[in-house]
């Protein structure tokens, strides 16, 4: 793993050992110095154990119908028998919904599916962003007049807008929701490292590089890349928590995942209009969503602070 020369000075304030440590040990220290991403990391972690332990978890499976099962009727409100429900009552944490099933094994099962749609968007994004990018920054000329143009047309459309036009023509689903969420996605992720690449193919390392007879391709992927990758782990953390909100407005409207799959969105979108008449429906889901979106933000803030070491020594 690469070293870096870190300021003495700014590591012994920070209790860091003063040897040659790696950055990303580095990063590492400071980010748990912050509360508030460890915070975030924490709701993170939590959601990642009920996504993986949904099956064991959850009473019912999460499209069980319980009609003719229970004695319950659809959108009946909570019953938690700690909390005073009558002990002959079936005991539902989180109530009944419309279709009269269970919601809270569906808030379980829906985490899964949530923090999917969030990394597989990003992912793909970031993939072909960062290699549109890196190719408009390096290259440049008519490379980079033709990528960025492209990003500027799509950069053009409210992302939302836009993500509603691909899926209305691709077909509601959440797999076409995935792709058109991930498209509107790209141009940020290929600007961030297109101005990153620019930064560091000017430093004198890179030059030297270069005279050595390094390729085009070598010094690209083997010494610009690993260097301008960090404001994009930033971005890709945040962006996380905006694919997740994406999804979920694209679920309301109909466009994302359809029925029974437990998400979030959907859910939301289906109890809309009982937010009066049973507002455990309406406020389970968003509460999640609101949750999930939080512990990457925090996460994403608190890299950004790590990652910079101006930010660090402020701190």
């Amino acid at each position: 793993m690469a070293y870096v020369d870190t300021n003495i000075a700014q590591l012994d304030a920070e209790g860091i050992s003063s040897k040659s440590v790696s950055l990303w040990q580095i990063t590492w220290r400071r980010l748990f110095r912050r509360r508030s991403a460890v915070v975030g990391m924490i709701i993170l972690v939590f959601l990642i154990l009920i996504a993986l332990t949904a099956q064991w978890l959850a009473p019912y499976a999460f499209d069980e119908v319980l009609i003719g099962k229970e004695n319950v009727k659809a959108r009946e409100h909570p019953c938690i028998h700690l909390l005073g429900c009558s002990q002959d009552r079936p005991q539902h944490f989180a109530g009944i919904d419309g279709n009269v099933r269970d919601q809270f094994s569906r808030l379980l099962y829906g985490a899964r599916l949530s923090l999917m749609v969030g990394l597989s968007t990003v992912s793909f994004a970031v993939i072909i962003g960062t290699t549109l990018g890196a190719l408009a920054g390096f290259f440049g000329g008519w490379w980079d007049n033709i990528i960025m143009r492209f990003m500027d047309v799509l950069l053009a459309f409210p992302s939302l807008l836009l993500a509603i036009a691909i899926v209305t023509v691709l077909g509601p689903g959440l797999i076409n929701a995935l792709i058109a969420i991930g498209i509107v996605s790209i141009p940020a992720y290929a600007r961030v490292m297109r101005a990153s690449v620019l930064t560091v193919r000017e430093m004198e390392y890179i030059s030297a590089t270069r005279a050595l007879g390094g390729s085009n391709m070598q010094i690209l992927f083997q010494r610009i890349l690993p260097n301008a990758l960090t404001p994009l782990i930033v971005q890709g953390t945040l962006g996380i928590a905006s694919a997740i909100l994406d999804a979920a407005a694209l679920s309301f409207l109909g466009l994302g995942a359809q029925p029974p799959t437990p998400e979030w969105g959907s859910m939301l979108g289906a109890e809309r209009n009982q937010v009066f008449t049973a507002p455990h429906l309406v406020f389970y889901p968003g509460f999640m969503i609101m949750l999930t979106v939080l512990s990457f933000n925090l996460i994403g803030d608190g890299l950004r602070d790590a990652l910079d070491p101006r930010l660090a020594h402020s701190s």
